[in-house]
């Protein structure tokens, strides 16, 4: 056995998933509250005491109050090492999303016991199936009115086709809400709700109590007594079982009802998780999958960001650790690029907040310094054992602007920054067939990307740009190697354009172009994702 065996064995690495709005970044603070990350959650910044979640470090999010990028951290509960990936609720991020999750061993749903499945939920939910990963789901803002607890189980069963298999029961909700009853310990814990809440203490006050305490009639009242007793009864009866098998395999998700705001519920959950998950978990390559207790180091690149830190104007690629030990000033193998090379400036990040680490281990993620060698879905491994992650997809874009830069004098900070901003792999950037780059055509999946791509460019390299947005809806990715493209027969609205790899591509503003495409040039091969 490996002398790294107790290091990785104690690692949890997982992604917080949710539709926006439904209290996913303040969880993922009340976990770092509890892990002594941080002294208080939406920790408090500049005189007005304007607060904003430590997890949400650019400055768009915090100006709109929504995530826009995947937040990484790490921390220390009870003796595990937790990595945690903060993804974008917003559906018009869901590629960071999707590659986020790509480095995550479990997923934490979270959903608002309001609004129950939203779209956003059912396309990350499907993301989380094919990876055949733990999904565990915390029903948040029980302290608000909220929808019959049967009825938002029946949902996600039906909507998610997963079984749900709830670990504790809500008393009541919004201004009744009394608490859960945990069906594991058979005790009941009391919310009261308190005023301190704000100032971010740990606890929630809360009392416990089992159902045949005399007691618990004064403590949650007589007909909150009844309704639990009949509901227990239901669930023990006619509920599914608990089988941690299924768990494991993304087939049963257990559920838990509490409140992240008010602290509710969330350490209860939190040590539950850490207990049902598992180490770190093999990985999929060309040379079959790689264990994450083998000796020899491995990773792949599942993120790049630029400009993390606006002084220094740096890149960094994000690469999660998939077998062995990683120790700083190590040379390892850049498989895509065949080069033997350092690892630069080797961090593990708190949201923005950096620190150089000497050694790390498979299921950490680290940050490195990127001088513009790494794309996403590279692997890196130990010098003399060359293979090859399963790659990352590249997503269609769906939407589509021509892009240039309003001061002619800042082309050279318009290459770069769009370059840049594109090699995250938030934009896709194109150009007419044998064009230059004075103006680009960029794809999106979701035209918020198009907002975020303007206030980027002006904040972070000095660039102000003209945007015209585009009527096209489809892509599609040229397969034949020795066609010219302007030999195709095609509908005048139809465009020829190429990437920055040089594959030639297609753009169309509707499928019956498509098919016209396809009908009037034969052997023409389409493909919609690019490689």
């Amino acid at each position: 056995m490996s002398k790294y065996v107790n290091e990785i064995e104690k690692r949890r690495t997982f992604a917080i998933i949710s539709h926006p709005d439904a209290g996913k970044t303040t969880l993922t603070e009340k976990f770092l509250l509890y892990g002594g990350a941080i002294a208080m959650a939406g920790a408090v910044k500049g005189k007005k005491a304007a607060r904003h979640a430590v997890s949400d470090w650019m400055e768009i999010e915090k100006q709109r109050g929504i995530s826009v990028t995947s937040s990484v951290m790490q921390f220390h509960y009870e003796g595990y090492c937790i990595n945690i990936l903060d993804t974008p609720g917003h559906q018009d991020f869901s590629e960071d999303t999707y590659r986020t999750l790509m480095a995550a061993d479990s997923a934490v749903m979270v959903i608002d016991a309001a609004k129950g499945v939203e779209p956003q939920t059912r396309k990350l939910f499907k993301v989380c199936l094919l990876r055949d990963i733990p999904i565990f789901t915390f029903i948040n803002k029980m302290d608000r009115e909220a929808r019959n607890p049967y009825d938002l189980l029946d949902e996600i069963e039906y909507e998610l086709g997963i079984k749900t298999y709830p670990m504790n029961w809500p008393i009541g909700c919004g201004k009744e809400f009394k608490g859960v009853y945990d069906r594991n310990k058979k005790e009941i814990i009391a919310f009261r709700a308190n005023d301190e809440m704000a100032n971010g203490q740990r606890q929630v006050a809360a009392i416990e109590a089992d159902l045949s305490d005399p007691n618990l009639a004064e403590l949650i009242g007589e007909d909150h007594r009844q309704t639990l007793v009949d509901d227990v009864e239901l669930l023990d009866g006619a509920g599914y079982e608990f089988d941690l098998e299924a768990v494991r395999h993304g087939r049963l998700s257990p559920v838990f009802f509490g409140s992240a705001l008010t602290n509710f519920g969330v350490e209860p959950f939190l040590e539950d998780f850490l207990h049902m998950t598992t180490p770190p978990l093999p990985r999929k390559s060309d040379a079959g999958e790689i264990d994450p207790f083998d000796d020899d180091f491995s990773a792949f690149v599942f993120k790049i960001q630029a400009n993390m830190n606006k002084a220094h104007r740096d890149r960094v690629a994000f690469m999660r650790i998939c077998s062995g030990k990683f120790e700083k000033g190590m040379e390892v193998l850049h498989v895509q690029g065949d080069k033997r090379m350092k690892l630069s400036q080797p961090q593990q990040l708190m949201a923005q907040e950096r620190e150089i680490v000497d050694e790390a281990y498979a299921g950490d993620i680290i940050g490195v310094f990127d001088p513009g060698i790494f794309s996403i879905g590279d692997t890196i491994s130990v010098p003399g054992k060359k293979f090859r992650f399963e790659g990352i997809p590249t997503f269609a874009p769906e939407h589509f602007a021509l892009v240039r830069q309003v001061d002619t004098m800042k082309r050279k900070q318009f290459i770069k920054g769009t370059s840049q901003i594109a090699q995250e792999g938030a934009i896709q950037i194109f150009q007419e067939l044998g064009g230059g780059m004075e103006e680009v055509i960029v794809g999106v999946v979701g035209v918020l990307q198009f907002e975020v791509l303007e206030y980027r460019l002006k904040n972070e390299y000095n660039v102000d740009i003209h945007m015209e947005r585009l009527p096209y809806e489809h892509i599609r990715w040229i397969e034949n190697e020795d066609l010219d493209p302007k030999t195709l027969n095609l509908t005048s609205d139809t465009k020829r354009i190429q990437d920055l790899k040089g594959n030639r591509l297609l753009i169309f503003a509707n499928s019956w172009s498509i098919n016209w495409a396809l009908e009037h040039n034969e052997g023409l091969k389409l493909a919609e994702f690019g490689r």
